[in-house]
């Protein structure tokens, strides 16, 4: 990637630079891992953020890159978008035009650190669209993470919608479940055991994927590690 002069950048310089960062192989691993790669260049994240670092915070760039349409393009357009200006409406709308697990779990990494953002969780997780709804849990997942003033009541009331999407058997959206539980489990000692409680229920239902869920979330919220790091017996 080349190195500018100056700190201005646009669409036209952005996308040049994703073209030339691009690769076919990487467009390939894209496909792999169920990336839409008819749009994509085949940029590596680990290319995405430097270059994001080196253009700075800009929410203004980030709406015209995000209207290219490209993949890449839209994963800076999340990177380059703090969260105060990542606002619920922004959020919803680009949610529209998500088709991919990967832009889905970079805006909701962003929306996360909003304190307003659970408000949006039930409205996602009503919304049968597979990258909407995966986005519920996402956002759920990445609450339990960033947003450390957020009291366990919150992610309690969450446990039901888990419960309810834990038949939902579309790749993208039972993975996201199965994410939101573990890390509900693991983000304090008062959740762990009703998250194991309903890990342990969900392992013993007549439904396949909700068993699978409950299984592989019994393992890792039952193991010495978490119990260890939560001061759990």
């Amino acid at each position: 990637m080349k190195v500018r002069d100056d700190d201005h950048w646009t669409v036209d310089d952005v996308l040049a630079e994703l073209r030339c960062s691009g690769s076919d192989t990487n467009r390939a691993g894209m496909a792999r891992f169920g990336i839409e790669i008819d749009q994509a260049f085949g940029v590596p994240m680990s290319v995405l953020r430097p270059f994001a670092k080196k253009i700075g915070r800009s929410p203004e760039l980030a709406r015209d890159l995000w209207e290219t349409g490209f993949h890449e393009a839209r994963l800076l357009a999340i990177l380059l978008t703090p969260a105060k200006d990542m606002t619920p409406e922004q959020a919803l709308t680009w949610l529209e035009d998500i088709g991919s697990w990967d832009l889905c779990d970079q805006l909701t990494n962003v929306l996360a650190r909003r304190a307003d953002s659970n408000a949006l969780v039930t409205k996602l997780a009503l919304d049968e669209r597979e990258f909407v709804k995966r986005a519920a849990f996402a956002l759920i997942a990445w609450r339990a993470v960033h947003a450390k003033k957020a009291p366990d009541a919150e992610f309690l009331e969450h446990l039901q919608l888990i419960r309810e999407a834990s038949s939902d058997g579309r790749n993208f959206v039972w993975k996201a479940v199965h994410w939101a539980l573990r890390q509900i489990g693991k983000r304090s000692t008062d959740l762990h055991g009703p998250a194991l409680a309903l890990a342990l229920e969900l392992q013993a239902s007549d439904d396949r994927i909700a068993r699978r869920i409950g299984k592989e979330a019994v393992k890792e919220l039952d193991s010495e590690k978490v119990r260890t790091r939560l001061g759990l017996p």
